[in-house]
């Protein structure tokens, strides 16, 4: 089975957000990421090719991805 099919969009993200009661906010200080940041991602501003917006991507679930640990 292929990660690509867990992939969702930006919409389902933020679906799946409501649905389990969590804020953007919330989700980002949980993750340690800037608000606007995320916000940006689901919104589609933010292409999140690298760094902070591709972490956020990554972790809501709408780019296949990895985070790399230590240096940004």
């Amino acid at each position: 089975m292929s990660n690509q099919s867990r992939i969702r969009t930006k919409k389902q993200a933020k679906a799946d957000l409501r649905r389990r009661g969590v804020s953007v906010a919330q989700f980002a200080r949980a993750h340690g990421l800037a608000v606007g940041t995320v916000y940006h991602v689901l919104s589609g501003v933010s292409p999140a090719l690298r760094g902070e917006a591709h972490k956020a991507a990554v972790l809501l679930g709408i780019k296949n991805g990895v985070i790399e640990q230590g240096g940004e």
